[in-house]
């Protein structure tokens, strides 16, 4: 569990009156390990906001407790690697007694401790913000909360279907995701006009997509069809097209295929160096840049220690989730102190 804060570098050149800009030089960002994103299932979610979406009774509540279900008990997600964690999931459309049958049908009724349900929730201007502060504070090893839907949560005002309404409540959440480094997805509904972009089908205002940091469409062509969909887009992810295919023995969606062959970045040799410098054996490497090097044998020619440091801080996302490795770096006026952490494979 990372529990370290988040150190920004102090910019000398901004005054100190709190309504001035708070800038930071391109060096200044370089020098910086800000908290890796969390991958609860590579290329497929990240830490953050999304947003699921689709025509009403296609699937998506069981898609999402399939999803919940997965991540609690670290089971493989359409055939993406899962990173185990504790889920909340806001079933708010829902009564406990329907929840009992749709899990036990699902999953058997086996359980697990670490998914946590509930059907009731404040609105979030009014109080759900600190109904899921309480929880995430009480919950440390949640990582995903799942809101369902979108309608349950929002308030109803003369402004509430604006632009500017539907972009601050989806920032709210970002700014919730963001402080406990957790992936939150809310379930919204599509509209049913056609459109060239499928995530313009997205019900509201480009508000909420330009918002959140990716989004889901789940459709069929014909409601009686058991072959869905699923349309993938975000900041940091390649976008995917999916075929799923819905099981009415068990009420769960089979993965079929991906309509797309993804991209993999290349071994980083300089990071496979860095990783071998920690192991279930020896958890902790600490020192300056310049330690590290000769740790590695890299020559000071062929690498600056300090651009050593700025190369390992900008992949502090790939240490953390390729090899479960937590990256923390110091700057002082002495330079760098690095920590490198191998993290059990439960946490990483």
């Amino acid at each position: 569990m990372l529990k370290d804060k988040i150190f920004y570098p102090t910019n000398s050149h901004h005054s100190a009156a709190s309504s001035s800009l708070q800038t930071v030089t391109l060096p200044e960002l370089y020098d910086t390990a800000y908290m890796p994103a969390t991958a609860l299932i590579d290329n497929f979610l990240y830490s953050g906001v999304y947003i699921l979406a689709g025509p009403p009774k296609t699937g998506k509540s069981f898609l999402m407790a399939q999803l919940a279900y997965h991540i609690a008990a670290g089971l493989q997600f359409f055939n993406h690697k899962v990173t185990p964690a504790s889920v909340l999931y806001l079933s708010l459309e829902d009564d406990l007694s329907r929840l009992q049958k749709r899990f036990s049908r699902m999953f058997g009724v086996e359980g697990n401790a670490n998914l946590y349900l509930a059907t009731q929730a404040d609105s979030l201007n009014k109080g759900l913000q600190e109904q899921l502060t309480e929880f995430l504070q009480s919950n440390p090893a949640t990582k995903l909360v799942i809101i369902d839907t979108l309608q349950k949560i929002r308030e109803f005002t003369s402004s509430s279907y604006s632009y500017a309404s539907d972009y601050h409540i989806i920032n709210i959440l970002k700014e919730i995701a963001a402080r406990y480094n957790i992936c939150i997805v809310v379930v919204h509904h599509t509209r049913k006009m056609e459109a060239e972009d499928k995530f313009d089908k997205i019900s509201g205002t480009t508000g909420l997509l330009g918002a959140a940091d990716g989004a889901m469409i789940l459709q069929k062509e014909k409601r009686t069809d058991k072959r869905a969909q699923l349309n993938i887009v975000g900041r940091e992810l390649p976008d995917q097209e999916i075929i799923i295919e819905f099981m009415p023995e068990n009420c769960t969606w089979k993965f079929i295929r991906s309509c797309q062959q993804l991209w993999e970045e290349p071994k980083d040799l300089l990071l496979e160096q860095v990783a071998a410098l920690v192991s279930d054996e020896n958890k902790i490497w600490h020192g300056s840049a310049t330690q590290m090097l000769q740790a590695l044998n890299i020559s000071t020619d062929d690498i600056k220690p300090h651009i050593l440091s700025r190369r390992l801080n900008v992949k502090v996302d790939k240490l953390y989730n390729d090899y479960g490795i937590y990256y923390h770096n110091k700057r002082s006026n002495k330079g760098s102190d690095i920590t490198l952490k191998k993290l059990d494979a439960k946490t990483a």
